[in-house]
């Protein structure tokens, strides 16, 4: 009951939004699989990462069980993935620490903290919006735990289902049990250490092509759009948010404390081992451009589980060392880290609800003419709007199709991602969004070639004079949803 009043807290302080950053990808992925016949052009800018894993599957299971609309599966599948990550955080406390006070104020710590940036990776400890880490991340965590109490086969029941949900965050809990491995040393651990090998095989799909080379095209002008890629482009503070928690976990696995089990000097130097030889592979991927195509691997990415389990242990040490069992510290901590973190949520997303409920409507111009859009026209409907459209103001990273559920050009931010892994999805990726620039002096020469060039049926624009060959049935302040026709100049 009280992981379940914490994951309400959680989920209360740093909001829920649908659609949104990565979860434009996710979420039409989750949507094409529950409705295949939704997204009939660019649908493999989604569909590619969605084919990879089961948790399109897993999400859209809920709406062809119950009947639910699918934004609600998503948000169950949503509110259960932060429980399961609050409930695999007590375990792995309970690994690591004698009292229950210590336990519990590492999970208040992680339930608190949720929203910070790990590093320079361009990920958050956990998002507040459903993706396919919303449940790798507890499931790694759980078989952490696991590797800890020296239940191997448990934990590699747990790997295996983050593998399949989400193949490259689990490669990092891999690595992380085989450190364990080698640090406890025993015949259990040896047999998963003897079984770990085959586990990269499942990274074998990002792998099918790659020759070291240079990135040409239009693959290299992706992997400009992705400096996090690039290790040596990181700023200072980034490397200061990675080099950190290594320097604080190895101070803390040199102490001698009481209040801690066996269990967590260990875990703090199997931590630091798989933060150092990331690091290092990161860095020579960086070192010579004939690495570029295997940075889509992004090693420093395992600082995510660091992060995790570093905010756990740190909440543990804390509750014993520092909020003890006065009440009035524990009130006053928790609460300033909450009201912090839902202040950081309000300002990243102004012009949207701080938790968007199935059925939500928006009083952003942008917002409301996507649901406009999702209800008034077909499905079949394929939209091209400015490539930039994720930095407008009112947009709050809302994905297009994630919100309209409607098929639409390539925009230049977010499907430069898929693009980046996989390079096959680049050169389309570069054609069409080239196509949407300069949207601002759109013509009607220029609709009526994308109308011929892609099957472009409507269009969303903002600011412009009336053309010809457009019928325009919705507008909401500057924008205006209108139906391509024949140039009427012609007729």
């Amino acid at each position: 009951m009280l992981l379940f009043v914490i994951t309400l807290l959680s989920v209360v302080v740093h909001g829920y939004h649908t659609g949104t950053d990565d979860a434009a990808i996710y979420a039409s992925g989750i949507k094409k699989t529950a409705d295949p016949s939704l997204y009939p052009f660019g649908s493999e800018f989604f569909m590619h990462h969605a084919r990879l894993s089961l948790f399109p599957q897993l999400v859209a299971a809920v709406t062809w069980l119950t009947r639910l609309p699918i934004e609600w599966s998503m948000l169950l599948w949503f509110a259960f993935a932060q429980f399961l990550l609050l409930w695999a955080a007590y375990e792995l406390a309970r690994q690591c620490f004698r009292s229950e006070r210590a336990r519990w104020a590492g999970v208040g710590l992680l339930a608190s903290v949720l929203s910070i940036p790990v590093a320079g990776t361009a990920l958050i400890i956990a998002d507040s919006y459903l993706t396919a880490r919303s449940l790798s991340t507890p499931l790694v965590l759980m078989s952490a735990a696991c590797f800890l109490g020296g239940r191997s086969r448990a934990a590699c029941l747990w790997l295996l289902s983050a593998f399949l949900v989400h193949p490259q965050m689990a490669i990092y809990g891999a690595g992380f049990g085989l450190l364990v491995a080698f640090e406890f040393r025993s015949r259990e651990c040896v047999r998963f250490v003897e079984a770990a090998p085959v586990l990269p095989a499942l990274l074998l799909p990002f792998l099918i092509g790659v020759h070291l080379q240079p990135a040409q095209g239009a693959y290299r002008e992706v992997l400009a759009s992705r400096a996090y890629f690039l290790v040596t482009t990181w700023h200072w503070w980034e490397w200061v948010g990675a080099i950190a928690p290594l320097i604080i976990l190895a101070v803390c696995a040199r102490l001698t404390l009481e209040s801690v089990l066996p269990a967590f000097p260990r875990l703090a130097k199997a931590l630091i081992r798989l933060g150092l030889i990331s690091t290092v592979a990161a860095l020579v991927l960086a070192s010579g451009t004939d690495f570029a195509y295997l940075l889509r691997l992004q090693p420093m990415r395992s600082f995510h589980l660091i992060y995790v389990v570093f905010f756990v242990l740190l909440g543990g040490l804390m509750g014993e060392y520092l909020l003890r069992g006065r009440a009035s510290r524990w009130i006053f901590c928790f609460g300033a880290l909450s009201t912090g973190m839902f202040a950081l949520d309000m300002a990243t997303y102004p012009a949207s609800p701080h938790i968007e409920r199935p059925g939500v409507r928006y009083r952003s111009e942008w917002l409301s003419s996507f649901l406009w859009i999702r209800d008034h026209t077909p499905k079949d409907a394929l939209f091209a709007l400015d490539a930039e459209y994720l930095l407008k103001s009112g947009v709050d990273l809302h994905g297009f199709r994630a919100i309209a559920e409607r098929s639409m050009l390539a925009d230049q931010e977010k499907d430069s991602g898929a693009a980046s892994v996989f390079p096959d999805l680049a050169e389309h990726w570069k054609e069409q969004s080239a196509a949407q620039s300069d949207w601002a002096h759109v013509s009607a020469d220029r609709l009526q070639s994308l109308r011929a060039r892609y099957g472009v049926s409507w269009v969303l624009i903002e600011n412009f004079a009336p053309i010809s060959g457009l019928v325009c049935p919705y507008r909401n302040g500057e924008l205006q949803v209108c139906r391509i026709v024949e140039d009427l100049r012609r007729q």
